[in-house]
């Protein structure tokens, strides 16, 4: 539980080194010679991007690797049972682990670039097999948020409008509010009918009754919200997110043109003027608060998408039933996308703030031909999916009207679940 938590914490700076970057940026452009502002410097910065991706690997490495060798592991047969021999098969196990990996990549060089260069290369493990190791883990970590992104980005509408409240418009609240009261008292009154001998209508009536006292309690939330809350916050929250993912896409939109016109625009390692020396947005501070907004913005969209993914959807942590196993894996996860959340940024041009330390190194990010396809499958799923998340509803008419409703064409799981009616009954779709 330790290291899953001191994985959070590196993952979270992970999230901040970027932000903190820029903001610090415009405040050494703005105030460069306060006294109080001496110790935000470049060095600083540079040495938090070092220890980010020194701790990076470190957690997805060893730490991780560890944790769950250790839940695993029982000791070996004729020692002592206790921590210590757990932790010395934790320890045989990852030695192996290590040994099989670098086995792995010695007999796929010696395939691929059977060289005398490369193949003394990989004697060298802290310049050159950790840090091409690493960059094939944020290459598939940007792998996996350029899937998850476009997801979460058209996930947000969905989420935001669960969490707050809707428009009431020809909807009949206190009608709704009798008929859920109706229900709730008749599979109260069978659950009190029913012997308690037959389990199976017990724990069904039990279910029924749990959904039934969820929607009442959504239904009594929407009857007690004021009027500027159900009229006003809904409509202003869902033309935020629009606005956010429409400039998301203009600024991606814009960087393929940058990369087909002007060689400065790759995602290269830090080659720029320097910290504090030159604003990196044309609009200064307000252009850098945007920045930021957008790359907050980008990685909950990925965290909601990759929970909202098919094969994710019974990775999702629950209060009081996730096993340890779990845990550890949700923390992985969120690792690796929040390590490539800066590299992530840099290649799509949401910010023109070089990659320090070891991020810049990577050795994808020299290739013309992955940066441009990257940016392109972006955008184009991107826009795919809110185009099918705006249509979805006009879709669902047509299929209606063709006849075709009954085959059950749409992809959208939670299509098919009981909703209720504008009067209050329920229909099922």
């Amino acid at each position: 539980l330790f290291l899953s938590t001191f994985t959070l914490a590196v993952s979270a700076g992970a999230v901040l080194l970027l932000p903190f970057s820029i903001i610090s940026n415009e405040i050494l452009l703005s105030f460069p010679q306060n006294y109080y502002i001496q110790w935000l410097n470049g060095s600083l910065i540079h040495g938090l991007w070092n220890l980010a991706s020194l701790f990076s690997n470190l957690c997805l490495f060893v730490l991780m690797p560890f944790a769950f060798f250790f839940l695993e592991s029982e000791g070996f047969a004729g020692l002592k049972k206790g921590i210590r021999a757990r932790i010395l098969e934790t320890l045989v196990m990852l030695i192996l682990l290590a040994l099989l990996i670098l086995g792995i990549v010695w007999v796929a060089s010696a395939l691929i670039d059977n060289d005398a260069a490369s193949m003394e290369s990989l004697y060298d493990l802290w310049e050159f097999y950790l840090p091409y190791l690493y960059s094939c883990i944020s290459l598939m970590g940007c792998l996996l948020l350029l899937l998850c992104t476009p997801v979460g980005l058209s996930r947000m509408f969905t989420v935001m409008g669960q969490l707050l409240v809707k428009p009431t418009i020809l909807e009949d609240l206190d009608e709704q509010m009798y008929i859920i009261t109706l229900e709730e008292e008749a599979i109260q009154r069978k659950l009190n009918g029913v012997s308690s001998t037959v389990e199976y209508q017990t724990v069904e009536l039990e279910r029924e009754l749990e959904k039934v006292k969820s929607k009442k309690t959504n239904l009594e939330r929407r009857k007690k919200a004021s009027a500027w809350e159900r009229n006003l916050v809904y409509p202003a929250v869902m033309i935020l997110l629009l606005t956010e993912t429409s400039f998301s896409v203009l600024l991606v939109a814009l960087n393929i043109l940058y990369l087909l016109v002007d060689e400065t625009a790759m995602p290269k390692g830090s080659g720029g003027p320097g910290i504090g020396n030159a604003s990196l947005s044309t609009f200064g501070f307000v252009g850098a608060a945007l920045e930021i907004i957008l790359i907050f913005y980008l990685m909950v969209s990925s965290v909601v998408g990759f929970y909202s993914l098919r094969f994710f959807e019974n990775f999702t942590p629950r209060k009081d039933d996730t096993t340890m196993t779990k845990i550890i894996g949700n923390c992985v996860s969120i690792l690796v996308l929040s390590s490539a959340l800066p590299v992530m940024s840099r290649t799509l041009g949401i910010t023109r703030f070089d990659l320090l330390g070891d991020f810049g190194r990577f050795n994808w990010l020299g290739n013309f031909y992955i940066v441009l396809s990257y940016n392109l499958l972006f955008a184009i799923m991107t826009t795919l999916c809110l185009v099918r998340k705006f249509t979805s509803a006009v879709r669902e008419e047509l299929l209606k009207a063709i006849g075709l409703d009954k085959l059950h064409l749409s992809n959208n799981p939670r299509d098919s679940e009981t909703k209720p009616s504008a009067n209050g009954h329920q229909k099922t779709l």
